[in-house]
């Protein structure tokens, strides 16, 4: 016999189970470890601040940091994935960020703190589109969307943990034993990595098909399925791709609007929860109540992004996507506008409800709607619009944090609905669609 399919038929009879649970798995608590590595600085600050006599440009500008460094590791490590492959940064990126993230507990000055937290974002901007990258090109069909949420909600993950952590540590031990904690999990985690293979995806589009099938054929025997062939059909050869490919008319209205979708949600949720602790801590609260408010708000993410996965398999992802960031506006709105700390609580659960599943199905649409040569570029630059309005956002949120807390939330709120807007702009649905190869 001999008998080929396309890669979409091989993977689904590869099928789902055992491999891509451990896969998730082992990109989620790196994904779970980034987020941790962001959000840490927003449980730390108060306390860092305390030590050195931080002002509030000063703590804005340490909370900016890391999105520099992540804004440069988007652009090119998503790149990087496309022309070498998805492995080199899935192993790379998260040695970065954790190294330079338990770097960053010794930080004898603010000056060094700042570079350290740059170096460290680098890692994390370039684990977000290499590890989507990777995770999508071995999902079945059916199962893509719902599974690339539950990959997001990892993120809740971290930021729960560090949450929990800031709660427990600071208040004790200080903010340096919070940082360098934060950092064991991703170190852990690069040693793993190395096991996984390359994206089998990848591999075809480059040329490889058999030995993208054998990747294909080990999936298969993990999950305790046989690939009914004894080879995929070859592609066609693929051109160079280029950044300017994103553009092309055939992306150039999706792509637009993407990169509104990705800038105006991160500046409203890094606008918003950097400066959380802090809001709290103005409301009257003590160290221990922040914290610990903190944490029931984090807990809100993860219903959130489950609830986000069930929708975008039954709505789609842009429906889902589309009424997310409405809710995600007008909670924010009413989270500033509530009178009451037991109020301001019950109001911010839902902010972060919403705000959260929005991200989950934005996760899940982004690498589909680009072929696999443009996939960790599409995503990288995505992504990269993120990192410039979350260098932005906490820095003109402690700016106008002076005046009062109202005002940066009604502008924090507007951009969700912004993003709201722009994702109903986007013209294309990819629920229930395969991957695309070629373009």
């Amino acid at each position: 016999m001999n008998r080929k399919v396309t890669f979409d038929e091989a993977i689904e009879q590869a099928g789902f189970g055992t491999f891509q649970k451990r896969l998730l798995w082992i990109c989620g608590l790196g994904w779970a470890a980034d987020a941790m590595e962001v959000l840490l600085i927003a449980f730390a600050v108060p306390a860092i601040a305390e030590e050195w006599g931080l002002t509030a440009a000063q703590k804005g500008l340490l909370s900016t940091a890391i999105f520099l460094g992540m804004l440069a590791g988007a652009v090119i490590w998503g790149r990087v994935s496309d022309l070498i492959g998805r492995k080199a940064g899935f192993i790379a990126t998260i040695a970065i960020d954790s190294g330079f993230g338990l770097l960053s507990a010794f930080s004898p000055s603010f000056i060094v703190l700042m570079v350290l937290r740059s170096l460290t974002g680098f890692g994390v901007g370039g684990t977000l589109p290499v590890d989507y990258s990777m995770f999508s090109e071995y999902l079945p069909t059916q199962k893509r969307g719902r599974y690339l949420v539950l990959l997001e909600a990892f993120w809740a993950l971290g930021t729960i943990v560090a949450a929990g952590l800031a709660w427990l540590v600071v208040p004790r031990l200080g903010w340096r034993w919070l940082l360098a904690l934060s950092a064991v999990p991703g170190l852990i985690i690069f040693l793993i990595r190395r096991m996984v293979p390359e994206s089998p995806r990848y591999l075809l589009t480059r040329g490889k098909t058999a030995q993208a099938f054998q990747v294909l054929q080990n999936v298969a025997a993990t999950n305790g399925n046989h690939i009914e062939a004894d080879g995929l059909y070859e592609l066609a050869p693929q051109p160079k791709t280029r950044m300017a490919d994103l553009l092309r008319p055939n992306f150039r209205q999706t792509t637009i609007f993407l990169w509104l979708v990705w800038f105006f949600i991160s500046f409203g949720y890094y606008g918003i929860f950097t400066w959380l602790p802090n809001y709290f801590r103005s409301s009257g609260m003590e160290m221990l109540p922040v914290y610990r408010n903190t944490f029931i708000l984090a807990l809100a993410q993860l219903p959130g992004y489950f609830s986000a996965a069930y929708l975008v398999e039954k709505w789609g992802r842009k429906k889902t996507l589309a009424v997310y960031l409405l809710l995600s506006g007008v909670f924010t709105y009413l989270f500033a506008a509530a009178n009451s700390l037991g109020f301001v609580v019950f109001m911010g659960i839902w902010m972060s409800f919403f705000a959260l599943g929005a991200w989950g199905a934005l996760y899940a649409f982004t690498p589909e709607v680009y072929p696999t040569a443009l996939r960790g570029t599409g995503m990288g630059t995505a992504s990269a619009f993120t990192r410039i309005s979350g260098a932005i956002a906490p820095t003109l949120g402690g700016l106008l944090l002076g005046e009062s807390f109202l005002v940066p939330m009604l502008v924090f709120s507007g951009s969700y609905i912004l993003a709201a807007i722009s994702s109903y702009m986007i013209p294309i649905e990819t629920k229930d669609q395969p991957l695309a190869d070629t373009y």
